[in-house]
């Protein structure tokens, strides 16, 4: 399925991130510390690299959608998207992180309502993702953002029909 980035935010302009960002992501990301408390080890610019390459089995560049919400030229929000995973017409979501100062004030669940109107509009049916056991904070924004768990393992396998 063709989906353009664009698309995933209304307010928000949206691009891929690439190495030229390494540094501007650590910056954002080194705020978190309650997702790294939950998910350790602690970012380096290596994992993010490591992150902007990274695919599950079977998948190619082409699905993978490592990208920024900026507005102006500060960087919001990161996204790791997978399409067509772990099935055709269902997206998955590596990772989702708004900087601290954008926190508690609606903007990450803007962006997310955004993703799901494009991934919905681009003929997906569902998003899954994965949430640390035990991080309040990550639980609790999936779960006001409608997403509902479907398996407990080391991870909380959480997903949304659109």
């Amino acid at each position: 399925m063709n989906m353009n980035i664009n698309s995933l935010s209304q307010k928000y302009s949206v691009r891929k991130l690439d190495e030229n960002d390494v540094d501007i992501i650590y910056d954002m990301s080194c705020k978190n510390d309650i997702f790294y408390q939950y998910h350790p080890p602690f970012v380096t610019r290596k994992s993010i690299l490591d992150d902007m390459g990274a695919l599950p089995p079977g998948k190619g560049y082409d699905d993978k959608f490592y990208v920024g919400f900026f507005e102006n030229d500060s960087l919001v929000g990161l996204m790791d998207l997978i399409l067509d995973y772990p099935e055709k017409e269902i997206s998955f979501i590596g990772l989702f992180m708004t900087d601290t100062r954008y926190q508690n004030r609606g903007v990450g669940s803007g962006i997310i309502s955004d993703v799901i109107l494009c991934l919905k509009s681009s003929g997906y049916k569902e998003i899954r993702l994965g949430v640390d056991k035990g991080n309040p904070q990550s639980y609790s924004f999936w779960t006001k953002n409608k997403f509902t768990p479907i398996r407990e393992d080391t991870y909380i396998l959480m997903g949304l029909r659109i």
